[in-house]
């Protein structure tokens, strides 16, 4: 499976190789994503990320690219998993112990690098999107914030701001694959 292929295919029908390469192209942007609201703890945005993909490969099939794109997908996998381990006070790692998966040893350097990294892939790539792409990503997708109240903020029809999400998406997936 070329590397051209789009996230949706390397998830539904790429097999280990196409997941191991969606892994690549999307690790930056998972763990950005991850260390954007978890801060300064680089040991936690790790195990949260770790789980991340290892929950989407045990449930891969549960994919359905009708309902969105797979960053999306796995950018609410790691949210979910951020909230259960807010709730909890320690990271799952059930899908890790199920795929018999080998906890990751993270020596110093590696956490380090991770909070030195304060200019994360996710950043970059939103910084190249037109302002209002930008604000209304941000808000839609890693704010979560409802299209009626984005639209109420920025002073815009509701319609315009899911255009302005929609294209936005696009724009960061075209760029991703032009990236990778």
């Amino acid at each position: 499976m070329p590397s051209e292929s789009s996230d949706e295919e390397l998830l539904v029908s790429g097999g280990a190789w196409g997941f191991e390469l969606l892994y690549e192209r999307r690790y930056p942007l998972i763990r950005g994503y991850l260390r954007r609201r978890v801060g300064s703890h680089p040991e936690l945005v790790l195990d949260l990320v770790a789980e991340t993909f290892a929950r989407a490969l045990e449930r891969r099939q549960q994919f359905d690219p009708q309902r969105g794109p797979a960053v999306v997908w796995l950018l609410s996998i790691a949210r979910n998993l951020l909230l259960d381990a807010v709730r909890r006070g320690r990271v799952d790692d059930e899908s890790r112990r199920r795929l018999a998966m080998e906890r990751i040893l993270v020596h110093d350097d590696q956490l380090e690098l991770v909070e030195r990294d304060s200019e994360s892939e996710l950043q970059r790539s939103l910084g190249r999107l037109p302002l209002e792409q930008r604000e209304a990503v941000e808000r839609r997708v890693l704010r979560e914030e409802p299209y009626v109240a984005i639209a109420e903020r920025v002073g815009c029809s509701e319609q315009v701001v899911r255009k302005r999400v929609s294209r936005g998406l696009a724009a960061l997936r075209q760029s991703t694959k032009e990236n990778a």
